[in-house]
């Protein structure tokens, strides 16, 4: 708490002072300024392949600056939270007083975990004040999307698989949007034999990797917020008027109170956000657009059952965050380690055989003594829900209650001790 409120007095502004585009070699290269005062500067870096001039043109520069403006503010976050600025100045574009406070909404819900991690008290009236310098935000008009084309965002889970196989099934017109892809995302959509792909490339400015080394502050950050704008830019740019996310009403589910409010690592997934967006995306980006997820009346346990029925992907998905993270996902999928790992071991058991989960794990996660603290976790037992997109406690006894069956007197060692 003292090193928060220490870099909150040497850095008391965070501005968001304008972005630059251009199209070069058939790319679309965005970037966004951001400083934080007195003396520290960012500049990410957003890049959207295979873009002419001509998509530009199509839906219109007042259009494509609403639309990469908003990117803007979602990137925010990312770098705001090095130091815990009371005041963000918005000075890249109009914010209505109704934006403002839809603004200030997602910053403090989404960013529940990042208060706790960093014993943050977020309460106070004074805590976070967003201020633009203009507030004439013009509104949303009609870009001419077709509504028949789905854009399916990817993530090389077994989520927006079964949101990709169903839409398939219903014989949609589709697309797949990666950012930043890993090879098991660009396995699956070439498994998938959709067509047609749009991907973009972000980059973290080094400036804020260095801060974190310094001392400044870490945390998570409401990031499918982010991909819903960088998505709605995409559906824009290429004619889709639906965007598909493969958010579950699992994502309903908190992980713990902290200082009376419930902290959600999920907030961004969540139908209240879904719903928000909806309603700011109508009003501020493009009438005839539509975000919304496919897999919104379903819990984490419907959809591994769902799953199971495409065994193509069975070894090519992963949905591991710590593989990912330490960038060694081309020498194992899994960690076999981690909550999330254990999870969807957890989900999948009562549904493929022992051959196929060995396939997939290359280890069986239930024989793994080190993971019971974990495994506890997921079942309510421990003292919060682990930080990672996992299913809600009921779901995950209803899942153990099945493998334990499914395993006969033979139990594995997480399932005699869970």
């Amino acid at each position: 708490m003292k090193k928060y409120k220490e870099l909150r007095e040497k850095h008391p502004k965070f501005v968001y002072s304008g972005y630059e585009y251009k199209i070069f070699q058939r790319n679309l290269k965005i970037f966004f300024d951001f400083k934080l005062e007195p003396d520290i500067s960012f500049r990410p870096e957003l890049t959207i392949k295979n873009v002419t001039a001509a998509r530009l043109e199509k839906i219109g520069k007042k259009n494509l600056e609403k639309l990469i403006f908003n990117i803007g503010m979602a990137e925010i976050p990312s770098y705001w939270k090095a130091a815990c600025s009371p005041e963000i100045s918005v000075k890249a574009g109009p914010l209505s007083k109704e934006q403002i406070l839809w603004w200030k909404k997602l910053f403090i819900k989404g960013m529940g975990q990042y208060f706790y991690e960093n014993g943050i008290d977020w309460r106070g009236e004074d805590f976070l004040k967003i201020y633009s310098a203009e507030s004439d935000s013009s509104t949303a008009g009609k870009l001419g999307l077709k509504a028949r084309k789905y854009l399916i965002p990817m993530g090389g889970g077994k989520d927006s698989i079964v949101t990709l196989e169903k839409l398939k099934e219903e014989k949609k017109d589709l697309g797949c949007f990666v950012l930043n892809p890993l090879k098991s995302t660009v396995e699956v959509i070439k498994a998938s034999k959709v067509k047609e792909t749009i991907s973009a490339e972000r980059k973290i400015d080094p400036a804020l990797i260095k801060l974190n080394e310094k001392g400044y502050l870490n945390g998570h950050v409401p990031f499918t917020a982010l991909l819903m704008f960088i998505s709605s830019l995409c559906a824009a740019l290429f004619g889709f008027g639906k965007v598909a996310f493969s958010n579950e009403k699992s994502a309903k589910e908190g992980n713990l109170n902290y200082l009376g409010k419930e902290v959600n690592h999920q907030y961004s997934k969540t139908l209240e956000f879904e719903n928000d967006f909806k309603r700011y995306c109508r009003k501020y980006l493009a009438k005839d657009l539509e975000c919304f997820s496919y897999l919104r009346n379903y819990g984490e346990f419907e959809i591994a059952e769902m799953f199971s029925k495409y065994p193509k992907y069975f070894k090519l998905f992963s949905s591991c965050n710590k593989v990912r993270k330490i960038g060694a996902e081309g020498k194992a999928k899994w960690c076999g380690s981690c909550s999330k790992c254990l999870s969807v071991y957890l989900f999948l058991y009562p549904f493929l055989e022992k051959k196929q989960m060995m396939e997939i794990f290359g280890q069986d996660l239930f024989e793994k003594k080190e993971l019971l603290n974990v495994f506890q976790e997921l079942l309510g037992k421990g003292a919060k829900k682990p930080f990672e997109c996992v299913g809600t406690f009921k779901e995950s006894k209803k899942a153990f209650e099945l493998s334990k069956k499914k395993a006969g007197k033979s139990l594995p060692y997480l399932l005699k001790k869970g």
